[in-house]
């Protein structure tokens, strides 16, 4: 696997030459992007999607934000599924209250509703809303469609509540890279390992970030559309803004065998495509992967792993205790003489539970045992549908005979709501993440369990060796050919579908715990900002700033989510927000203003109190705006990074109203707990578009003039942060 930075030009998808043609227009990209640009700038993209999607972690919020900027009726497909909240067993009855939530916001807006338990969001989308030539915008980060000729892009939810009210998607026009994919894959070798693969590539340096993935050449062709899509939905972890793929026969057949072969189309690059980079991957040379904690991109192939094992659980051990050190958590303990002992194993979600998937695990695991020890299998197929056809089949049959626990469509064990390991337990898990406690471990109560990612044929050849680890390369098994037979009837059945049939009249069902957004405030002409957190890790996921499994419930109702902000990362953080928050609102606040303009450089007029996150690099991971959002409700004003993760993020702050500031490495020196920063001019400086503002860090009485980036934004975006959020900027215009 090669990455090449620079312009590439590709003939006919396949041939590599050096003209001197302009070609950007060449891509696949290109042509989805300009058609869904309403812009007159192709530069400075402003995108009408075709649908959207969103589960049941992030709809409700969503919706409440439509309705407080004005929604009166879905202008679009959106599509409410609920995979997140379906298997939760805590907060009483606050899960179905958010799903009666979204049947009735359904009937009277106009929209889709998927039941608990009949599909994850990503299948859903794949079987009733993909479409050639399309776009898609979901309220999760790992929205990607591309290998069925969708370009979707997960993003927090106030993007989604943009295109509600039929506003647009603004971003530069990405550059983007050709995925240029050779040779055939090796038996044993799945989706998740090339995924995982080309994450450990591209991911530390930031090589394809906020960048648009290209998938062609020959090696394509031989893969199915199962094993794109698995590709495909991994794709989110590289950074990547989107993906897209040309597409054949085999996805054309895909659309047949769903009902929908007019949504069919073929796409492929024009004659002369031009590229901003290349990803060159032999699949042939790709080998059984093992993603361990806490990064997918933290890889190794399998055999290096346990030729090597000794000296990389020792490495990881080391970083295990200075993450964790009220934890005991030793993972080299698990390295015995005849091999490395994993506790659990899990196929599930959007990239696990796929068809293809299931059936290669049945094909090594039948006639075997997992065993009768500490060792368990659970497998969710992605969607009844897919559930149904692999019981007709015999498949859930072998499995369930072999030991294998088989479990209904839920996405729980990707964000640590279901299967959750015991402490110092280690799982291994087809699954899209494996971030710290992302499996629901509390290492602030000195819990502490891991997961490591792999494919579902070697999560199946560990499994029938008892949970030691084995790489589904080191085995003898074929592969059955299975024809997968949709069973559309299930969701005839059991979806609402009021697409372009809102009901005003109707009443939405708002149960206990959904609460309205509390009031925010529009920005002044200055801001104090008092630092809340200092977060020195490379990189901060969304799930550290707020954690998912156990909160997931609570995602209704923004003021008992805000209550758990980094709980995980920084439990004081919380408190010391509230202290801030408390200033702020009182008599308090005239006092410090006073004291703090004795002091030089600091001139305190009209002026707001909010407290603040410093981190390296935050944001990485969900689109949940609820990382952004819970900061608003507990009084931030802002983040100080040296960059941020995603766009995702970076968006999310903006519209909740959250200044985004930048900084280099040895101003970052400076931040710590309880020092101020002042902003004098931010207001005057985002009217005028600057990327730079004054700023005047306040620590122990002493004061230092330093200057702040401002990320850049379109217009729009800064006329949201300065009406203090998205819901303030819609309700005034």
């Amino acid at each position: 696997m090669q990455f090449t930075k620079g312009k590439i030009l590709i003939k006919n998808g396949t041939e590599f030459v050096s003209e001197n043609i302009n070609a950007k227009e060449g891509t696949i990209s290109y042509s989805i992007l300009s058609a869904h640009n309403t812009g007159d700038d192709i530069n400075k993209l402003k995108i009408k999607f075709d649908a959207l999607v969103s589960h049941d972690i992030t709809y409700v919020g969503i919706i409440q934000t439509a309705r407080a900027s004005g929604l009166k009726k879905f202008p679009l497909t959106y599509a409410l599924t609920n995979c997140h909240n379906s298997l939760c067993a805590v907060g009483g009855t606050l899960n179905e209250d958010d799903h009666l939530f979204g049947l009735s916001a359904a009937k009277k807006y106009g929209g889709m509703y998927v039941p608990p338990h009949l599909a994850v969001i990503h299948s859903f989308a794949r079987e009733e809303l993909a479409a050639c030539g399309k776009m898609i915008l979901g309220s999760d980060s790992h929205t990607r469609y591309g290998a069925l000729g969708t370009m979707a892009i997960g993003e927090g939810g106030p993007e989604l509540v943009k295109q509600l009210l039929e506003r647009t998607y603004d971003v530069d026009y990405p550059e983007i890279i050709a995925v240029y994919l050779k040779g055939k894959v090796r038996n044993g070798v799945g989706p998740h390992d090339v995924a995982i693969a080309m994450c450990k590539e591209v991911f530390a340096e930031g090589k394809v970030k906020n960048k648009v993935l290209e998938f062609i050449g020959p090696g394509v062709d031989d893969l199915s559309v199962d094993f794109r899509c698995g590709i495909d939905v991994m794709t989110t972890e590289t950074t990547c803004l989107s993906s897209i793929w040309k597409t054949d026969e085999k996805v054309r057949e895909y659309y047949k065998t769903h009902g929908r072969e007019q949504d069919y189309a073929c796409l492929e690059p024009k004659e002369y495509a031009e590229y901003d980079g290349l990803l060159e991957i032999d699949l042939s040379e790709i080998e059984p992967m093992i993603a361990l904690p806490f990064h997918p991109s933290n890889a190794y192939t399998i055999r290096e792993f346990k030729a090597n094992a000794k000296e990389i659980l020792a490495s990881l051990d080391e970083e295990i205790k200075k993450q964790y050190p009220k934890c005991s958590c030793c993972v080299s303990d698990k390295l015995k003489a005849d091999g490395f002992h994993v506790d659990q194993g899990v196929i599930a979600g959007c990239a696990g539970g796929i068809f293809e998937n299931i059936t290669c695990a049945n094909d090594i695991l039948k006639g075997g045992s997992t065993g009768n020890d500490a060792f368990s299998l659970n497998v969710y197929p992605a969607s009844q549908s897919v559930y149904l056809d692999l019981v007709q089949k015999g498949v859930i049959g072998d499995l369930m005979e072999s030991g294998a626990v088989v479990k209904t469509a839920f996405c729980g064990p990707c964000f640590g709501a279901g299967d959750v390991p015991a402490n110092n337990a280690f799982s291994i898990r087809h699954t899209t993440r494996n971030f710290p406690n992302r499996e629901g471990s509390k290492p602030g109560e000195g819990q502490l369990s891991l997961v490591a990612l792999m494919d579902a044929r070697s999560i199946a050849a560990t499994a029938a060796a008892g949970g030691i680890l084995t790489g589904a390369d080191e085995i003898e098994f074929s592969s059955t050919e299975y024809e997968y037979t949709y069973h559309r009837d299930i969701y005839v059945k059991r979806v609402y579908d009021g697409r372009g049939n809102a009901n005003e009249d109707e009443e939405l069902i708002l149960g206990p715990n959904i609460a309205d957004w509390p009031a925010l405030k529009e920005m002044p002409e200055q801001v104090l900002l008092k630092i809340s957190s200092v977060l020195r890790d490379k990189v901060t996921t969304t799930d550290e700033l707020i954690p998912s499994g156990e909160t997931s419930t609570l995602r209704s109702n923004p003021y008992k989510l805000s209550r758990f902000t980094l709980s995980r990362k920084d439990p004081d953080y919380v408190l010391r927000a509230d202290a801030v928050a408390e200033i702020e609102n009182s008599e308090k606040r005239n006092e410090l203003f006073a004291e703090l303009n004795k002091l030089d450089n600091v001139n305190i007029t009209d002026c707001v109190l909010g407290s603040c996150i410093y981190a390296n690099m935050p944001g990485d991971g969900s689109a949940r705006e609820q990382a952004a959002s819970c900061q608003k409700v507990l009084g931030g004003w802002g983040n100080i990074a040296l960059e941020y993760a995603t766009k995702r993020y970076r968006s999310n702050l903006i519209n909740w109203g959250i200044l985004p500031l930048l900084c280099d490495e040895k101003t970052s020196e400076a931040f710590e707990n309880d020092s101020y920063v002042f902003l004098p001019e931010v207001k005057s400086d985002l009217l005028l578009g600057k990327d730079k503002t004054k700023a005047v860090l306040i620590k122990d009485g002493k004061t230092q003039v330093i200057s702040l980036g401002i990320v850049p934004m379109t217009k729009d975006e800064r006329d949201i942060l300065l009406s203090g959020g998205l819901i303030n900027y819609y309700s005034k215009k």
